[in-house]
């Protein structure tokens, strides 16, 4: 087994270095924002393994990329071809700050649709199943790229854009749809409506949940509770609007996110000294996209917090997107991600939503709920239950408030639970 697995590493790290070295050799010298940054760093023309590539390249940064759009507007100096060669453009979500504008060329296009091709095949996706994408269509990527794997496919294409949520469960019950894509907080809203509807979701001809997005489906409880709800089995994966498709659900453990080595060079550091850490340690995931050419990202630091762990399939993350480290809370020392409340929330019977307030007393930072049941009969005693997971789970003691029903907010795309007071 180790004899295999270290066999298995060495020929995709050869795989990797090709594929690097063709990409640097592409974007260098015409790729302005990398060809100053690497003479800023004193880079060499030329790395001699992957190790090297590590240990001398430097990283890139979210605040680098919006630096530079912001004194080169609209789109920065990070392409690699005329303006003329791109045909995509998007933009991130702007969860974590002003939103970065994204130029595809149609071969960079087609880099990541194949990829989504990769997941389909994995989840058993084929051109017999009707899927139905179940978010805006917006400028945010989302599963824009999904679509068009799945027509280049021959699956019948379903797209949900500018529709109630109330007609989208119609569309997908009356065409029979058989795969939903979505993120993880608009299925369970999707459930909720079916609820209040009246409408029976395990009499439908869904078989698969494919969400992304957000951390959830990689989330015990969540992912148990979309299941009980839906009938159907949930498919985790994970990317982003500059790099593209990273990740999807291993085959053999829901809980666990397999890296698409083949697309990507990734490594997991310590954010607070830059080293590697060791395998099953948490850290920052760092990408280098080997494909994605025409608005290249090298040594990205992603800010997404995964526990790598090696294995002869490949590199995988434990427990899927464990955080960002831009959205941890360390509250009377204990650090507090948002996927460890929606785990315990969703565990817990009678929550149809939530939302957590975070202030700051004297430098110190405390976390309050407020939580809204499914109807008054599980209001009756929820908050003191909430209170005893969260004290049980974290150690901390967390005031939890009920709310009227139907009062928070509800989300389509990524959820805004979390607000600051």
């Amino acid at each position: 087994m180790a004899d295999s697995l270290s066999t298995g590493r060495e020929a995709i790290a050869v795989r990797q270095l090709k594929h690097l070295r063709s990409l640097l050799g592409a974007l260098r010298p015409a790729n302005s924002f990398y060809e100053k940054k690497f003479v800023t760093e004193d880079v060499a023309e030329g790395f001699a393994s992957l190790e090297d590539f590590s240990l001398r390249c430097p990283f890139t940064t979210k605040a680098e990329l919006v630096a530079d759009q912001q004194a080169n507007p609209p789109y920065g100096t990070n392409l690699t071809f005329p303006l003329e060669k791109y045909s995509h453009i998007h933009q991130t979500s702007g969860t974590t700050g002003k939103p970065l504008r994204w130029l595809d060329t149609t071969d960079d296009w087609q880099w990541m649709v194949n990829s989504w091709k990769d997941i389909f095949r994995t989840v058993c996706v084929d051109k017999k199943d009707r899927i139905l994408f179940a978010f805006s269509f917006g400028p945010f990527i989302g599963f824009w790229l999904a679509f068009d794997a799945a027509m280049q496919m021959g699956c019948l294409c379903f797209p949900g854009g500018g529709l109630t949520t109330s007609t989208r469960l119609r569309v997908l019950i009356e065409n029979e749809a058989t795969v939903l894509c979505c993120t993880p907080t608009y299925a369970l809203r999707m459930a909720e409506v079916a609820g209040q509807e009246g409408i029976d979701l395990k009499e439908n001809k869904l078989r698969k949940i494919i969400v992304a997005g957000e951390p959830g489906g990689s989330i015990e409880s969540t992912r148990q509770k979309l299941e009980a709800a839906w009938g159907a089995t949930v498919f985790d994966h994970h990317g982003m609007t500059e790099v593209g498709p990273v990740t999807y659900q291993w085959a053999r453990k829901a809980n666990y996110l397999k890296v698409m080595e083949e697309a990507y060079y990734a490594e997991v550091i310590n954010p607070g000294t830059n080293k590697p850490v060791a395998e099953g340690e948490e850290g920052e995931l760092i990408l280098t996209a080997l494909g994605r050419v025409g608005s290249p990202l090298i040594r990205y630091r992603t800010g997404d917090l995964v526990r790598p762990e090696f294995h002869e399939d490949g590199l995988l993350l434990a427990g899927g997107i464990l955080g960002r480290t831009d959205d941890m809370v360390i509250v009377r020392g204990v650090n507090v991600y948002p996927s460890a409340i929606e785990h315990i929330m969703r565990s817990v019977d009678g929550v149809a939503e939530y939302q957590v307030a975070t202030t700051t007393k004297e430098e110190m930072a405390e976390l309050s709920l407020r939580v809204e049941p499914e109807n008054e009969v599980h209001g009756r005693g929820l908050a003191k239950e909430i209170e005893t997971a969260i004290r049980g789970r974290l150690g901390l003691r967390v005031p939890v408030a009920i709310v009227t029903p139907g009062s928070l907010p509800r989300f389509e795309f990524k959820s805004q639970r979390w607000i600051k007071e």
